[in-house]
Order: structure tokens, then sequence, then C-alpha cells
């Protein structure tokens, strides 16, 4: 008796899969994470023309340079005319690492100004409020219980 079977290589679930999607690429990959640190891309140059300033303000910042070494994926990514030789920049950006106690202490040191100038503001305008023409109209609302008249 001959049987209509599929062949062994026909059953296999990657004839059923869907068709993949193609998507972006990403135009800067990310690095490999060591805990306790935490990475960014530092503007060192645009159209190929130094910027000190934000780099040295970074630097100050407590942003370190990557060493290529460290992340070995990006050894063809690059830029052989690099100004940082030992370094990871690809397009003008710098990778840098810094400790994440230093990103969540920076992180709290712009909230705090952030509320004390949101509080200031506020406080401005309060000053400036006549309760004739109120800036802000406050809603109040009652609820009432007890007999009708």
């Amino acid at each position: 008796m001959a049987e209509n079977r599929i062949t062994r290589e026909l059953e296999t679930r990657a004839v059923q899969e869907r068709p993949k999607q193609w998507t972006q690429p990403e135009l800067l990959p990310e690095p490999d994470r060591q805990a306790g640190f935490d990475y960014r891309w530092i503007r060192v140059a645009t159209l190929n023309v130094m910027d000190a300033r934000n780099y040295s303000a970074k630097i100050r910042e407590g942003w370190e340079p990557c060493k290529l070494d460290e992340q070995p994926k990006f050894q063809l990514l690059v830029d052989p005319n690099s100004r940082f030789k030992d370094n990871i920049e690809i397009g003008g950006l710098l990778l840098c690492k810094t400790p994440s106690e230093f990103v969540v202490q920076r992180n709290k040191y712009y909230q705090d100004q952030t509320r004390a100038q949101t509080e200031a503001v506020d406080n401005n305008l309060m000053r400036q409020s006549d309760p004739r023409m109120p800036l802000f109209k406050e809603n109040k609302s009652s609820t009432s219980f007890g007999k009708g008249s």
C-alpha cells in the first residue's frame, strides 16, 4: 500500500514560521552593560568639527571614555580616523561610562532644581493673583444632607 506522507524535510517548523519583518537598523549599537555602570554616547564632533566644550563638560561631569577592549563587538564599527584611538567613536559620538551612583545623584540634583524653579514661578503667580479676578480657579463643591424646604 502506498501512503501519501509528507517527507520529513517539509514537516519542520521553519517552513511553518512567518516570514521575518525588515526593521530599520539602529544608528548606534547598544553596548554590553557592566554592573554598576551607565553608558551614554557623548558628542565630540559635529560635521567633522570638534566640540571640545561639550566633551570637556561631560568629562568634568564624571563620564569617562570606554576602551575598545572593554567592548570588543565594536571593533569593526569604530571610525579609523578617530582622534580617540583606543576608544569607541562612531559618527562624532564617543561611548562613555560612569558609575550608576553618579547618574542617580545627577538626576536628584536636577529634580531639586526643577522643583525649586516651579515653586518660585507658582509663588510669583500667586502673589500677583487678585481675589476679584483670580489666575487660578479653585473648584470647590459641597454636598449637604438634610431636609429640603
